[in-house]
């Protein structure tokens, strides 16, 4: 029997949350998934990527007189959010005796990180007194802090499965390296000063003080800017987890990225799908250079790390590993 998820969700951008929320929609069905508070950006198509993710198909909210328990078998806190937490807590004496999963996309690797840092630790410390998680997906997921507990789980970002767009082919790719982000945190203004004036990055925007409200690719076009660049870059920002870690290769597009130091399930290998830069990217313009020379290595590197993330790193995969978890303590 196909479970039925209360996914209480916050109402601001969370990419994670939105990504699996359009991940379990498509494996079971939105009767099955139901968002609280209704979130409508998951069901109106008036966003563009990526404040899209959660988008799967259009519907309109349906009248929920009151709330009743007994209507979900198993309950998600779907964002590190203060405004989620705030619904969640409200909701437990409701809910306190079904299974309850956390779903952490913040960006510190601390359990409920990004509660403390919106001003809403003390509250998560009364809620998890009260009722502890089954189970907690985890993005930053360091080891060290939390390989001994088997109820948190590595969960890194993915892919949306429906965002599918043809990728060009090498010969046609018309950039040749491309950081296009905000400069935060410092390793990222290191880069951007280390690139200034080489390549074409400054033809390209590759550049300082970039944010979201100038960046002048946006929406699905930025994912076809990242289809025509032969190297793209990649540096962590709030978090290790970055979106531009799984863009770049669904894009077809061959990355250059600081190693990300967190457990990634099922990582890209350096040398067959990705190429490491050291931290302090002093081999960073050696690399770059190599790879400009070697468009047939690029090539090969890009179609096997696209065939990779699509086996292991769409929002569909992820979706279907928390299913199984689901299942297995009904």
């Amino acid at each position: 029997m196909t479970p039925r998820i209360l996914y209480i969700v916050s109402r601001f951008t969370d990419y994670q949350q939105d990504l699996i929320y359009s991940g379990l929609t498509k494996i079971m069905g939105k009767k099955n998934v139901i968002d609280y508070p209704w979130n409508p950006k998951f069901h109106l198509p008036y966003k563009r990527y990526p404040k899209n993710l959660g988008y799967s198909s259009f519907s309109l909210p349906k009248p929920r007189p009151f709330f009743r328990a007994e209507d979900f078998d198993i309950v998600v806190l779907a964002s590190a959010k203060k405004d989620a937490l705030v619904t969640f807590a409200e909701l437990l004496p409701a809910i306190k005796n079904k299974p309850i999963f956390f779903l952490d996309g913040g960006d510190l690797p601390k359990v409920g990180g990004d509660f403390y840092r919106l001003d809403a630790g003390r509250l998560f410390e009364e809620v998890i007194k009260k009722r502890p998680f089954d189970f907690i997906f985890k993005r930053e997921y360091v080891s060290s802090l939390h390989e001994s507990n088997p109820k948190i789980i590595a969960f890194p970002f993915s892919f949306p499965y429906h965002v599918c767009l043809d990728t060009k082919q090498e010969a046609d790719k018309k950039y040749d390296v491309s950081f296009w982000g905000q400069q935060a945190p410092e390793i990222r203004t290191r880069a951007l000063k280390l690139l200034e004036g080489k390549y074409d990055c400054s033809k390209n925007g590759t550049s300082l003080n970039q944010d979201f409200k100038t960046y002048k690719r946006k929406g699905k076009f930025y994912l076809k800017e990242i289809a025509d660049c032969k190297i793209v870059l990649n540096f962590r920002g709030g978090g290790w987890d970055t979106m531009r870690y799984w863009e770049t290769p669904a894009m077809g597009s061959f990355m250059i990225s600081q190693k990300p130091q967190i457990h990634i399930p099922h990582n890209f290998e350096e040398g067959r799908h990705v190429i490491w830069c050291c931290d302090t990217l002093g081999d960073l313009t050696e690399k770059i250079d190599y790879y400009l020379q070697r468009p047939s290595e690029r090539e090969m590197m890009a179609a096997r790390s696209k065939a990779h993330l699509n086996k292991y790193h769409l929002n569909t995969n992820r979706a279907k590993s928390m299913l199984r978890i689901a299942q297995s303590i009904l």
